[in-house]
């Protein structure tokens, strides 16, 4: 659901590439009438704007924006520039090649539709299967999952069947709490094969039976990246905009802020849930996400992030 502010007047694409081509002409570049005008659009008419550009002007408005931009900014604006998919496939391909905790993040936090339609985006963009890619940049049981996570089709309905809960519980506590050492095998089963109703209906009746958390004996029976994986899934399919607003505080507390993580998770959000994550970010810290944002950006940054995150509430 977008959280996007209608622009206050209804442009067309072709009026925008012109006011875009005027902001770029001259000495240096109008950058808050260039956020002015893309914060403020959704993602078919970014791509309209993208069109009407290139047949303005013979360029390609994203070379334009990589030249007048730079900085977070400009790795903000590059990204916003995509539809969600677009970006989803971007951000994992970039990540598969370093940051592989943020790839993980956006894979086993997308609905099985989500991963579908990013999956088809990523091979026209890169002529390469994401699970090509996942293949030699992951490892061990990180690995399994993550190709287990992105080929199986799951149920995205609410139903759910209590007797198959209970014994998906059973088979985790038999799988991990109560052997010696832990059978991964069947963590990657019942997580990358239950809906989301499934595996929180699971989570409940894990702490119902056995008295603990099922996060907690995630986080004592697995470590490194598998173990992220495994609680990213988790939380996920408990409350993604809980999960989304633990990660910005994260980002942002302390010295210094995480900007990727910052920038990912706005932009990749904006246009899905933003209004669900402010509202958690708030429950849960006491505090407005667009307050946290601006204590720990500047200038044209921090302008367009707030432009997207949208009303202060």
């Amino acid at each position: 659901m977008a959280t996007l502010i209608i622009p206050p007047v209804l442009t067309s694409p072709r009026d925008d590439a012109m006011q875009l081509y005027k902001a770029f002409k001259g000495f240096g570049c109008d950058t808050g009438s260039v956020i002015n005008i893309l914060a403020h659009r959704d993602a078919t008419q970014r791509a309209l704007i993208q069109q009407e550009y290139k047949v303005m002007y013979s360029e390609e408005l994203n070379n334009r924006l990589s030249k007048e931009l730079s900085g977070d900014t400009k790795r903000a604006f590059l990204l916003w520039m995509h539809d969600p998919p677009g970006r989803d496939a971007t951000v994992v391909r970039q990540a598969l090649s370093g940051d592989l905790r943020a790839a993980t993040e956006v894979i086993c936090s997308r609905t099985p539709s989500q991963i579908q339609y990013f999956k088809q985006i990523y091979y026209t963009m890169y002529g390469v299967y994401l699970e090509q890619d996942i293949e030699s940049r992951a490892s061990d049981d990180h690995k399994k999952l993550l190709l287990s996570y992105v080929r199986t089709i799951r149920y995205e309905g609410p139903e759910v069947d209590s007797v198959m809960a209970e014994r998906d519980a059973k088979a985790l506590y038999k799988a991990g709490e109560n052997r010696w050492g832990t059978d991964e095998k069947t963590f990657i089963r019942i997580f990358c094969e239950s809906s989301s109703a499934h595996l929180a209906a699971v989570s409940y009746a894990y702490q119902s039976k056995y008295k603990n958390k099922l996060k907690k004996a995630v986080k004592s029976e697995t470590s490194g990246l598998f173990r992220f994986a495994l609680l990213t899934i988790l939380r996920c399919a408990k409350n993604p905009a809980r999960y989304f607003a633990k990660q910005l505080h994260k980002a942002m507390k302390g010295l210094g802020t995480n900007d990727a993580t910052l920038i990912r998770i706005i932009i990749t959000r904006a246009e899905i849930d933003m209004q669900y994550i402010k509202a958690e970010y708030r429950k849960k810290y006491k505090k407005c996400l667009n307050d946290a944002v601006y204590s720990e950006t500047s200038g044209n940054y921090r302008t367009f992030l707030l432009d997207l995150l949208g009303p202060n509430y």
